[in-house]
């Protein structure tokens, strides 16, 4: 039995329409008031299909556009398709924005109570429920504070609890791991799981490969608004990989061949394991090469070279520079390589976007030899334990008095 199906989809959106305002003078001679501008038309989708059966978790990943949170509105009834049909068998729980429709100056029972009905659930439900919902939040000490003085933390994981616990026949999830440390992300991850057995069909947008794989029976890979490659997990995600990974300047920031004066440029962009073989995907704690093939035209006494990773949400995050060294790159024309040695890679999972960039050291931001951005993306997948935002790499020692030959040393 099918609970969703989507047949030739489309979903248009108009841009930059504005009312022209002589043809609106004319309208109100003609009775045509509201009359506006074509505008640019985008197409967020084109002719998608694909079904998904009941019990099954089906996921959709692809780069930032692509199109996956477009299916989940419609899905969710937030937007109308331009053309297609859409079929849903069931009662349907949408969990898009975590949090959306809290209150900060309630407390965290009385947003629970509020969030639940907002999501579809009736007050003797959330009451039977809530007991459960505090728990898996964690904060049950906290449950009678006006939710403006919880932590970014705790806020999150009381949204995605109340979500987690809707009782809906097809559960749709957006980025749902993105929120709490680990230990919560682990629990949210059993909790979906617990669904599945249950029998929810799920549908699941997520940059997070790795849980992709782990939580989904197939997996849908979107490009520009279409479906490019479908099948089983592993497979789809490295299609994905190898797409993203394959490193071409003319095709580097949106198509165009970069940014700056072009004094020097960056011919090839690749990250190496610690063997020296290519690679996209690495764990954290991991060693990291990162080579820059380049050709400068000219002399360049001061140049200073530049990686930059971004998170999926387009938060700067980690920056590898030669600027500070000393003395300064000076470098000749002709070919060059330089390479960013990092021995324990400290960014925790998820994937990650990369500008490489040249410039002269002190200019100011914007003001390149060349740069290109967004021109690979990295994989990080689970490897060393890490709790917070990043992997810092050390040793430690142990001893006892009583037993002072018993030291010993551990990287961790």
């Amino acid at each position: 039995m099918v609970d969703v199906r989507f047949e030739q989809v489309g979903k248009k959106y108009r841009l930059g329409g504005r009312r022209n305002a002589a043809s609106s003078r004319t309208a109100r001679w003609s009775g045509l008031a509201g009359l506006w501008d074509r505008g640019t038309e985008f197409w967020a989708l084109r002719d998608v299909s694909f079904a998904v059966r009941r019990g099954e978790a089906l996921g959709i990943i692809g780069s930032n556009g692509a199109g996956k949170s477009t299916v989940l509105k419609l899905l969710a009834n937030i937007t109308t398709p331009t053309r297609g049909e859409i079929t849903i068998d069931g009662r349907l729980s949408a969990l898009i924005e975590i949090g959306s429709g809290f209150h900060p100056e309630l407390t965290g029972r009385e947003n629970v109570y509020l969030n639940g009905s907002l999501l579809g659930m009736p007050r003797r439900e959330i009451a039977l429920k809530l007991d459960d919902i505090v728990e898996f939040a964690g904060v049950r000490q906290f449950i009678d504070m006006p939710l403006k003085r919880y932590s970014s933390g705790m806020y999150v994981r009381l949204g995605f609890a109340i979500a987690a616990h809707l009782d809906g026949d097809i559960l749709l999830l957006d980025e749902v791991l993105a929120v709490g440390d680990a230990a919560f992300q682990s629990r949210c991850i059993q909790r979906i799981h617990e669904l599945q057995r249950g029998g929810r069909t799920i549908v699941f947008v997520s940059h997070d490969l790795g849980a992709v794989e782990r939580l989904c029976d197939r997996v849908l890979l979107l490009q520009r608004g279409q479906i490019v490659a479908e099948g089983k997990p592993a497979d789809v995600v490295h299609a994905y990989q190898q797409a993203v990974s394959t490193f071409d300047p003319s095709q580097a920031s949106g198509g165009l061949p970069g940014s700056g004066d072009r004094t020097a440029e960056i011919a090839l962009v690749s990250f190496r394991d610690a063997d020296g073989g290519e690679a996209s995907r690495f764990r954290t704690g991991q060693t990291l090469r990162a080579l820059i093939h380049y050709r400068a035209h000219d002399w360049i006494e001061d140049a200073s070279f530049s990686i930059v990773f971004f998170t999926a949400d387009n938060q700067p995050c980690c920056h590898l520079t030669t600027e500070g060294g000393a003395p300064p790159l000076r470098i000749r024309p002709g070919a060059g390589t330089l390479e960013f040695l990092c021995p324990e890679l400290g960014l925790v999972p998820g994937v990650y976007y990369v500008d490489v960039g040249i410039k002269r050291i002190g200019a100011p931001d914007g003001v390149n030899l060349h740069w290109l951005s967004r021109c690979l993306v990295l994989r990080v997948d689970p490897g060393k334990i890490v709790r917070g935002k990043f992997h810092m790499a050390h040793t430690w020692q142990h001893g006892q008095p009583d037993d002072p030959s018993g030291r010993t040393e551990r990287r961790s």
